[in-house]
């Protein structure tokens, strides 16, 4: 296992994280193939309405999943730590109260998932055209949700440990499994919606048991036993204290895109299929970036166990630079060729394609503000800081976002969707000069107490 370990205390900064990052953004883009590969198959054997309907669950199953997908990032930080500062006992405590936590979380997610389901979308305007086959697709992707829990923090606790092509290996068999079965679903068996979402499902079952498997093989502190499963109460208590403010962030996040979603419904089926489509095409650009708030998570993470400052400082000018240049590269690559790409996802309706042109032009071109702003606050929960990072996320994203889409899209002039999309862009430069500025006085406040004690001892001397 050792072999597949990044060092991430020691020697070229560059060159490790940018090895460390491709293996990310791959795995990210299988894992977004899953929900690529349904948009794909149903669009183009059972049309636009399908389209819209599995396009209009993302925010509102984003919204659900978000609040304990952030415990995951919590215990990635706690291995993080822990590894940083060679406490192994620690890091093995942390990752025996991983997996039952992760359990525990899926349970309660199909629960609220399937009993929730047409509630929330009613309440997000979905058209009746498109709400039943919605319904389908969302209460079957929530009865296999817990493979999703488990995946993600035993997929956390691997990249903590410096790990990125395992789980990019299980995803790529899994995603494999995921497109065969789309097609053999709906083709043949003509499940429609039900047929992609099944096929998720049992995609997700493999990676998951090929996840924990893989921290059943290793040798060290990371190693998996499930004898010794249990959760342990003060590893617990860091991962709640780091994850669950991410995870609130992440759900309050989303509250902002179910309104937007809710405003996109508004125009009707035919942007509502364009929107999904362009959504779903920024999601590749969005993983290449986020990657990199992985990255500065797990970099910023060991050396700030280690207390190595100017490490953690390093990573995280890197990071922003290496966003900046993906961003704006992947960015208007997507644009350049939205025809083309929508055209694979919507076959009957140009409209559509249209209004997905209009969203590309206003969210995928500016994404590097979106992915900077993530690096920044990858950085702060590296350094143990969820809280802030959170007051201001939920402030400069959904505060903005939220009051946008009651004021200006409210007035007659301004209620198109060329405005509705322009709210993205600045909430996020906003959001990132607070979240930049949060992190310098964190990081200050970390130096200053580490050099206390080295001043105090040398005195004593």
């Amino acid at each position: 296992m050792k072999g597949l370990n990044k060092d991430m205390l020691h020697g070229p900064l560059f060159s490790s994280i940018v090895l460390y990052t491709i293996p990310i953004i791959l795995t990210s883009l299988l894992q977004l193939l899953f929900n690529a590969a349904d948009l794909v198959v149903v669009g183009r054997f059972c049309g636009s309405v399908s389209v819209a309907a599995v396009g209009a669950t993302g925010a509102i199953t984003n919204l659900i999943i978000n609040l304990f997908i952030g415990l995951s990032v919590g215990c990635g930080v706690s291995v993080a730590h822990g590894l940083g500062s060679r406490e192994n006992n620690v890091v093995h405590r942390t990752v025996h109260t991983a997996l039952p936590t992760a359990l525990v979380s899926g349970v309660i997610l199909t629960v609220v998932g399937i009993a929730f389901s047409e509630t929330f979308l009613r309440l997000m305007g979905t058209p009746d055209t498109v709400l039943p086959l919605s319904a389908v697709y969302m209460k079957i992707y929530f009865a296999g949700i817990t493979f999703n829990m488990v995946y993600n923090f035993c997929a956390a606790i691997l990249r903590a440990a410096g790990d990125t092509k395992s789980p990019l290996v299980f995803l790529l068999f899994a995603g494999i499994v995921n497109v065969v079965l789309n097609i053999l679903f709906v083709t043949v068996f003509h499940m429609n919606v039900a047929g992609v979402a099944l096929a998720t499902t049992v995609s997700q079952a493999i990676s998951a048991v090929l996840v924990v498997l893989a921290l059943m093989r290793r040798t060290d502190a990371c190693r998996l036993t499930l004898s010794k499963i249990r959760i342990y109460k003060p590893q617990l208590q860091k991962i709640l204290r780091i994850g669950l403010p991410a995870g609130i962030q992440g759900s309050l996040f989303s509250i902002s895109n179910v309104l937007i979603q809710s405003s996109v419904n508004s125009f009707g089926d035919v942007l509502m299929s364009g929107n999904a489509a362009a959504a779903n095409i920024e999601g590749f650009v969005y993983v290449s970036l986020n990657a990199f708030q992985q990255t500065a998570v797990n970099f910023i993470g060991q050396n700030a166990g280690a207390k190595q400052y100017k490490r953690v400082l390093r990573t995280l000018l890197i990071c922003l630079g290496c966003v900046c240049v993906v961003g704006l590269s992947t960015g208007f690559l997507a644009y350049s060729f939205g025809p083309t790409l929508l055209s694979i996802y919507i076959t009957d309706s140009p409209e559509a394609i249209s209004y997905g042109m209009i969203r590309l032009g206003f969210i995928c071109l500016p994404y590097f503000l979106c992915g900077l702003m993530d690096v920044a606050t990858g950085a702060l929960r590296g350094m143990g800081a969820s809280f802030i990072p959170m007051v201001i996320c939920v402030l400069g994203v959904c505060g903005i976002r939220i009051g946008w889409i009651y004021t200006i899209f409210q007035l007659p002039q301004f209620h198109t969707p060329q405005c509705l999309y322009f709210s993205y862009m600045f909430s996020w430069s906003v959001t990132f000069l607070c979240e930049i500025t949060a992190f310098f006085a964190v990081y200050r406040r970390h130096v200053k107490e580490e050099s206390t004690p080295l001043l105090s001892e040398s005195m004593s001397q």
